[in-house]
């Protein structure tokens, strides 16, 4: 079964997509002009079924929300999921004869900014099974922030992933592709990576952050483009030290 041309994306909260987004989606339709784009929001994803999301919500924490909502639509229809902060860069096409599609992030984990897969696959059903049994708020009220970028990678390396870059094939038709294809943009340095092989790139506008960390990590973006990325690492090498 091959990979249906289906673009899901989730835009909870109901404020009005910022620039940023709408250039990001223009890409899609750019290059990917024969897929169906799917939003998933308040009207189509029921919030109220599962306590994860319902709490999620109730916090305000919509990217959390989305966590549930991309692999629900990806179980049942099957498709692309794509973060709003993606853009395309050429077309899926070539990639699309397969099972699951799925890509690399710094530090060797798996991204959930870009997932693909056929409709109901057995990895999907096995991700949705977890969040039927975690609840994002703990006995003291406390916001649990674990991200679904950790339980997936964990979940993979249990089917003999390994935290290397390299194309890696598990079980159940799982293809897993480095970084450069995917997401190359290099989040700990702040600079991009982009080679002939990436088909899209996360700009990593990490919504799910406090403002205080949003705010530090655009300043880091600009100490980035000013010092560079060997002396942003040797900086940060040297505070470690």
């Amino acid at each position: 079964m091959a990979i249906p041309k289906i673009v899901h994306y989730c835009w909870f909260g109901g404020k009005e997509k910022p620039d940023s987004v709408k250039k990001c989606i223009e890409s899609w339709k750019k290059f990917l002009p024969d897929y169906q784009l799917m939003e998933w929001n308040e009207d189509n994803f029921n919030i109220e079924k599962l306590k994860y999301t319902k709490e999620a919500y109730a916090e305000g924490k919509y990217a959390f929300v989305s966590d549930v909502a991309r692999i629900e639509a990806l179980y049942q229809y099957g498709g692309i999921y794509m973060d709003t902060d993606v853009e395309v860069l050429k077309s899926f096409n070539s990639l699309l004869n397969t099972r699951c599609i799925l890509g690399m992030e710094e530090k060797e984990y798996v991204a959930t900014s870009f997932m693909a897969f056929e409709k109901g696959h057995p990895l999907v059903k096995e991700f949705l099974k977890l969040y039927e049994n975690i609840r994002f708020l703990d006995e003291n009220g406390q916001i649990n922030t674990g991200t679904n970028v950790t339980k997936l990678t964990n979940m993979l390396m249990e089917k003999g992933f390994v935290q290397e870059n390299h194309y890696q094939e598990l079980e159940e038709g799982i293809k897993i592709y480095p970084k450069d294809f995917f997401s190359p943009y290099d989040y700990i340095n702040c600079h991009y990576n982009i080679t002939e092989n990436s088909y899209c790139v996360h700009h990593f506008a990490v919504s799910w952050m406090s403002k205080k960390e949003q705010v530090k990590k655009r300043i880091k973006k600009q100490l980035s483009k000013i010092l560079g990325p060997k002396k942003m690492n040797k900086i940060r090498e040297k505070i470690k030290g």
